[in-house]
């Protein structure tokens, strides 16, 4: 298992690292899946805007990109997590919710779509907000 945290472009900010690897696996776990490589890259806005642009032809700010390389027949867990920060702040002040927590429930929402999880249809979208719920609730439980 190797779950790495990586700065671009911006200024690293403090979370529990240890906690959230904790959490992820934990979650794995829960899915029947196992950890592979995970990688989740905290990032500007710009730089956000300009994977948007590249990869997925958007031309739109997101809190979080998702590129899956998960083995669906291992059930390996394999992809990489951009996550803008300043989009992610943003939307906590939008929500009146604390930032870290914002941010771990952007984390765990891209660490759903690398487990297969959907939700672009309404469907979808009310089943990642369970097991999102779920996850954070199991979070603020780890010690």
């Amino acid at each position: 298992m190797a779950i790495n945290f990586y700065f671009d472009d911006i200024k690293p900010i403090k979370f529990p690292r240890l906690k959230v690897k904790r959490w992820i696996s934990i979650i794995c776990d829960l899915h029947f899946f196992k950890c592979g490589s995970i990688n989740i890259i905290f990032c500007s806005e710009d730089k956000i805007l300009e994977i948007n642009r590249q990869f997925l032809n958007h031309d739109f700010y997101t809190d979080i990109i998702t590129f899956d390389e998960t083995d669906y027949n291992l059930k390996i867990v394999n992809g990489e997590l951009y996550i803008s920060v300043g989009t992610v702040l943003f939307n906590a002040n939008q929500f009146n919710q604390d930032f870290l927590e914002e941010l771990y429930r952007v984390i765990i929402h891209g660490f759903l779509h690398l487990m297969g999880f959907k939700d672009k249809k309404a469907n979808e979208l009310l089943v990642m907000r369970e097991n999102e719920n779920r996850a954070l609730m199991i979070f603020n439980k780890i010690e």
